[in-house]
């Protein structure tokens, strides 16, 4: 019997008129599967799901995988499972359009040339774009862990110090205290660099009286965490201040607005108006938000022009800012839970201005 995850995955297929879906994407084999090796590939069909995979991976696929056949195979991986869709006699598969590459699909179309390979774009991501409960709680424990390294990590940022080094300590807290590792590549960024939305860390040192902004998250479990928070490392003139009194209002503005329902686009909408009644409408230079999973960045993306509707069990991160070459910039983010009636902001970690 297949996993209530697959079973959706099937009931998505029927429409689509084929017979089976070759899973390329590692995230979704994952999802699907719990398998977390580096080389595999997944037949689903409506009866059963088939994970191939190599044989460094053949004790580690029997613990991890559940509710499918694991089948190691001794050559190319692609090539087995070629084997198995001839003995199937499987003739209308689908493939994943956006996870495939040139290269998979070249042999595919080479080796299975009586088979009519049909291209299929974010399925699987849509409906992860809904979190089950086990999700759900496994990115309440990751976001939990991120609040705890941001505090462990506040007493390290002193002026003198340079960006790269407390990213460094950010991402080994991670480790200490139970994390996998870092969901992206840490921001650090301090005074003028603070208006680089984007920043990496660089050799550059912390100043008395800068802002500094913070960006980071934690993989735990699989599951990825996101939040950014801006402190000042003293006193701030009342330009930063209010700069960062916009933000704080722009990013609880968007959350006010947050249930199930909605176009993601009314989120950024909410975030983007109250800047722009700031004067800071040309300083918003991204989105409002992004899902989290298994991924750091996963549907739904909440900005402009955005249709897809919330729904509840949907994780986004509220994070507007406002970026002011030769001032500084400021972010606020949070991860936030969708909800038939409203939302539950996962992230507890205060967002008043700390002044270190």
């Amino acid at each position: 019997m297949i996993s209530p995850r697959l079973a959706r995955l099937v009931e998505h297929l029927a429409p689509a008129k084929v017979q089976a879906l070759i899973v390329s994407g590692l995230p979704n084999v994952r999802y699907l599967t719990g398998f977390t090796g580096s080389n595999a590939l997944l037949l689903v069909t409506s009866e059963e799901a088939v994970l191939f995979t190599d044989g460094r991976y053949k004790t580690q696929a029997a613990q991890e995988a559940q509710g499918v056949k694991v089948l190691v195979a001794r050559g190319a991986v692609v090539r087995a499972l070629m084997g198995s869709v001839k003995r199937r006699r499987l003739r209308r598969l689908a493939f994943e359009r956006n996870r495939a590459t040139f290269d998979l699909y070249r042999t595919l179309r080479e080796g299975l040339a009586g088979c009519w390979l049909k291209p299929l774009s974010s399925l699987l991501e849509k409906l992860r774009a809904v979190k089950d409960a086990p999700e759900i709680a496994a990115l309440r424990r990751s976001v939990e862990l991120n609040s705890r390294v941001f505090e462990a990590a506040l007493p390290r940022l002193r002026p003198g110090r340079r960006e790269t080094d407390v990213a460094a300590e950010i991402e080994h807290l991670m480790r200490r205290k139970g994390g996998q590792g870092p969901a992206f590549d840490t921001i650090v960024a301090a005074g003028q660099r603070s208006a680089l939305p984007h920043a990496r860390p660089t050799h550059n040192l912390l100043r008395k009286n800068d802002l500094v902004l913070l960006d980071h998250g934690v993989i735990l479990d699989g599951y990825a965490s996101d939040m950014t928070r801006t402190v000042a490392l003293g006193n701030l003139d009342s330009d930063r201040r209010r700069l960062y009194g916009a933000v704080l209002e722009a990013q609880l503005a968007a959350i006010a607005v947050v249930r199930a329902g909605i176009p993601a686009r009314q989120v950024d909408q909410q975030a983007r108006s109250v800047l722009e009644k700031h004067g800071l409408k040309e300083s918003f230079v991204h989105s409002t938000g992004h899902g989290v999973g298994l991924e750091i960045h996963e549907r739904p993306r909440l900005g402009r022009g955005e249709r897809t509707r919330l729904q509840a069990g949907m994780v986004v991160t509220i994070e507007p800012g406002a970026y002011v070459e030769g001032l500084g910039g400021v972010r606020i983010e949070d991860m936030v839970l969708v909800t038939a009636n409203g939302c539950e902001v996962l992230t507890r970690t205060p967002k008043d201005l700390r002044v270190l």
